[in-house]
């Protein structure tokens, strides 16, 4: 099977929107990215809230600084649960490809 690293620095670390959202637990690995910097943004889409719980999710912006780190974790998770990914996402995030400080290549949602 081929998959994606998916680095997750908010929601998609809680078990229970894993389960929802994929019907399982993800296994991952703790990771950071630097050259972005992390705040929170009020999520209005019913559904996303009742499924992650909060109004209030993460989110970050590339701030180009190397000091500025994100901590994470990076999730292998197959194409059609990148799909499934950039469907609870809101509007708000886009999804990128960056490098991670472990070297991986890895898909994250960062502001739009």
């Amino acid at each position: 099977m081929n998959t994606e690293n998916l680095f997750s620095y908010g929601t998609l670390q809680n078990e229970s929107v894993q389960i929802k959202n994929y019907g399982r637990v993800l296994e991952g690995k703790l990771d950071k990215l630097t050259g972005y910097a992390l705040s929170m943004i009020e999520i209005t889409d019913a559904e996303v809230v009742a499924l992650s719980g909060a109004a209030y999710h993460p989110m970050i912006k590339h701030t180009g600084i190397v000091l500025d780190v994100v901590d994470g974790m990076v999730f292998e998770i197959s194409a059609d649960e990148l799909k499934r990914t950039d469907e609870y996402e809101v509007d708000d995030y886009k999804r990128v490809q960056v490098v991670l400080a472990s070297g991986k290549k890895a898909w994250v949602y960062i502001n739009a």
